[in-house]
């Protein structure tokens, strides 16, 4: 948590700036030349992340099951990315979840202004990540607001309008927990541990922390010399990201070269965050990523943070710590590292680095 009561200087909002029609973007969202957007081919043949049936897991070849733990287990490992369908959360509340959202981004400023956030919690309407007086901004707004543990839940925080809002995000929320209590069975499992181990060391059913950020990424009028999100890893233990299927803009790092993910019709996409890196003593890879915008048309999207307790010490695995693989990062509680990171605002590497522990 920040200590920091509000933002060190006026908050600008990135949509009303994309709506007065300015050619040029303020020189706050300019980023280095090493920092702007890349859209030249990769080197790669591969040119999508893996992708993921759920359906599989269920099959009655013993095989093809085989196979796809397989898959999954390789992607945490090789990408720290995956898209899932077929995963049991409804296409019609996927779909209602996206354009309510839409919809608040789209009232007057004065109704969002009402649930103008600060750097005390982050919950609420905001324009910015970091405290950095005078840092480089994002091309975007978001919306921020916690689900999990529920005596942090506060619906009265959560957006009135639409007046569906609050009732299709609880139920939104309600289905892509049971997702990601089933994926962090899986991930357990290939691990080689028991499968409720990262659920009992996330702390269980009373202490595991859920949050969701609906990013809006409004027109730019000089998409090639900003970010919508600049360069980080997610410093939660995973995230279940439902993305604008008509717009793309989502880059994961691999390699020297950034790909470009298409995503799939009514799939999520799953990535590793960096608290799963240091439990799997990084067999599991947390992955940089960040966000383009584009010039024609606005983009929205519902990142859903499923995190360790605040107060939890993490560390790696007793079991994955060997004579060979020594454990590679220091014990941390998820709030000690979070305060770190927010104070730093996206740091354009993979942030779980800061925890490596001496050689």
């Amino acid at each position: 948590m920040s200590c920091l009561q509000s933002w060190p200087e006026p908050i600008i909002r990135v949509q009303a700036l994309s709506e007065s029609g300015i050619p040029e973007i303020p020189d706050r969202f300019v980023k280095r030349p090493v920092d702007r957007p890349c859209f030249k081919e990769t080197t790669s043949h591969v040119n999508n992340i893996p992708l993921v049936d759920f359906e599989n897991l269920k099959s009655s070849d013993e095989s093809v099951r085989h196979a796809t733990m397989e898959l999954i287990s390789q992607a945490c490992r090789d990408w720290g990315f995956f898209q899932v369908v077929n995963h049991g959360v409804s296409h019609e509340l996927m779909a209602n979840a996206r354009g309510v959202w839409h919809e608040f981004f789209h009232l007057p400023l004065e109704e969002k202004q009402k649930f103008a956030n600060s750097p005390v919690t982050y919950e609420g309407y905001g324009s910015r990540l970091g405290v950095e007086k005078g840092g480089k901004l994002d091309w975007s707004d978001y919306f921020f607001l916690h689900y999990l543990p529920e005596p942090l839940r506060d619906e009265k925080k959560w957006p009135c309008l639409p007046i569906t809002c609050r009732k299709i995000v609880a139920k939104y929320g309600q289905e892509v927990v049971k997702l990601c209590e089933r994926l962090t069975k899986i991930l357990s499992i290939n691990l080689g541990l028991n499968e409720d181990y990262l659920h009992k060391k996330f702390g269980g059913d009373n202490e595991i922390g859920a949050c969701l950020r609906v990013n809006f990424y409004p027109k730019c009028p000089q998409p090639d010399l900003t970010l919508g999100l600049s360069s980080h890893s997610d410093p939660g233990g995973m995230t279940l990201l439902l993305p604008d299927t008509d717009v793309a803009g989502l880059q994961v790092r691999r390699g020297n070269d950034w790909l470009t993910v298409k995503s799939v019709p009514n799939a999520f996409i799953v990535n590793i965050g960096d608290q799963i890196q240091v439990l799997s003593n990084a067999i599991y890879k947390s992955v940089e990523h960040r966000v383009f915008v584009n010039s024609a048309k606005e983009r929205v999207s519902l990142a859903f943070f499923y995190n360790p307790g605040g107060d939890i010490l993490i560390k790696p695995a007793d079991e994955l710590v060997t004579e060979d693989r020594p454990a590679l990062y220091l014990p941390t509680t998820f709030n000690k590292y979070r305060a770190f990171i927010r104070t730093k605002g996206p740091c354009g590497k993979s942030q779980v680095e800061s925890l490596k522990s001496p050689r």
